[in-house]
């Protein structure tokens, strides 16, 4: 055969014929007898043996240069698993090895950069609940209360002798660390058997150790017999003040005769002491004056005393101390539920508020406690039980409490209904106040009347 007739015998037998596909179609043309003759080679071994070179390189010749093949990660697998995987299958694997990797390796640290996380507004739970940016702050120093006892229990800071007498010589510049506290009392001359029974509990039990100064409250002025008993009852210093005439008497914006047929109604329906002109005002005073009196300007902090009430255990740790050094604003001993039937405009009136002044209420204040969920979110009547209170003197004379305690007393609700002291101070701190700055007293044994808290020690509880 000779050279052409061999090439395009391998050109039509060649696997490869896609590769010049697109050529000139002179190549497919059938060469003629005289062409052939032309080409042809004379017979012999020599013209075999070359005729099998020629047709190799007559083939290599004809075809178009090859592709370079792609790369593919299956030149990398071994033979007998390649017939039994796919191209598919073996890229799936790849990702799901580089994403093992990816997730197992740490970052470098120059990768690592500080994340900032913003918290969005949550939706309110409830109809009523306000809107308020979440705190994502926290405090590295924040102190723990928990530890503060545990460090300062077994009456660390009690009074002794020596702090005495150094207390009183100023001249040596000693600068007294010891909190301007004081424990008060609204009460009545004729209450005074009740109070020495209060008193007697307390000084032994806590107030003989730390000496603070009692502070006694009356509309009118206290006897003679009333002041030695009391200071007979203690070796601390004891005032005793009369509330001015305008913290106690009906306000000029009140109308007296709405004010005298709320009297009655309540009266007949059994709201407690509703019928009660005295008891108006001391709800009144309890809420927003006493924190005003002239005496109290000396002092940060204030302990509520009650007559007849009972403390039933000993107390070994300084609770002012502890409610300054903690940075506590309130503190309180039990919960109660109230009639609803003495306060039915509170709730609605403190909606209106916040509206008002969204900017008031703290970031970290939390309600829902206070809402009920079954009843359209409106106030449950739950507060804390205000005849103990612990409390920081300055923040109820802050702005936020001011202005909330202005905003009910204009609308007359402590004469038109019965506002009590004890839920405008709860809803008041629940407000304006963030939970870690409210402490329950759950160590100090206390019961007034029916209500009775058991002492329970801190130790069982951390």
């Amino acid at each position: 055969m000779g050279f052409l007739e061999s090439t395009v015998w391998n050109i039509f037998r060649s696997p490869h014929k896609d590769a010049i596909r697109g050529k000139s179609p002179k190549l497919f043309a059938t060469p003629s007898q005289s062409s052939i003759s032309q080409f042809s080679l004379p017979s012999g071994d020599y013209s075999s043996s070359s005729s099998t070179s020629s047709q190799s390189s007559s083939s290599t010749f004809w075809l178009s240069p090859r592709t370079p093949s792609r790369w593919s990660p299956r030149r990398y697998v071994p033979l007998t698993i390649r017939s039994t995987i796919t191209k598919r299958q073996i890229a799936v694997m790849l990702c799901l090895a580089l994403t093992l990797v990816v997730w197992m390796v740490p970052p470098p640290a120059a990768w690592r950069k500080r994340v900032v996380h913003i918290t969005l507004p949550q939706p309110a739970s409830t109809p009523y609940q306000v809107l308020r940016p979440l705190s994502t702050t926290t405090k590295k120093h924040a102190p723990d209360p928990l530890q503060w006892l545990k460090h300062n229990t077994n009456n660390k800071y009690a009074v002794t002798s020596r702090s005495r007498m150094l207390n009183s010589i100023t001249s040596l510049g000693h600068v007294s660390t010891k909190p301007r506290a004081a424990l008060i009392s609204l009460v009545r001359n004729s209450e005074l058997p009740g109070l020495m029974q209060s008193m007697r509990q307390l000084e032994f039990h806590w107030n003989h150790k730390y000496q603070y100064p009692w502070v006694f409250f009356n509309d009118e002025p206290f006897s003679n017999e009333f002041k030695q008993a009391t200071q007979n009852l203690t070796s601390a210093k004891c005032y005793y003040e009369v509330v001015p005439n305008e913290h106690w008497s009906l306000p000029d914006w009140v109308d007296e005769g709405r004010f005298m047929n709320s009297l009655e109604y309540l009266g007949a329906i059994g709201v407690g002491k509703g019928w009660m002109i005295s008891y108006r005002h001391m709800c009144r005073w309890n809420s927003g004056f006493f924190y005003k009196h002239p005496r109290l300007k000396d002092f940060d902090w204030y302990w509520r005393v009650e007559p007849d009430v009972h403390y039933f255990c000993d107390i070994d740790y300084d609770v002012f101390r502890f409610m300054r050094d903690n940075n506590m604003k309130y503190g309180f001993n039990m919960n109660i539920l109230d009639d609803a039937r003495s306060f039915p405009s509170l709730w609605s009136r403190t909606r209106s508020f916040i509206n008002a002044h969204p900017e008031l209420i703290h970031p970290d204040a939390d309600l829902d406690w206070l809402l009920d969920p079954h009843n359209s979110g409106d106030y449950n009547n739950c507060q804390f039980f205000s005849n103990f209170e612990v409390g920081d003197l300055n923040y109820f004379r802050g702005v936020a409490n001011e202005k909330y305690f202005e905003w009910l007393d204009r609308g007359g609700g402590f004469y038109y209904e019965r506002f009590g002291d004890a839920p405008i101070h709860t809803l008041s701190v629940a407000m304006f106040v963030p939970k870690s700055e409210i402490w329950f007293f759950r160590d100090i044994g206390y019961q007034h009347d029916i209500n009775r808290q058991g002492p329970l020690s801190f130790r069982d509880v951390a």
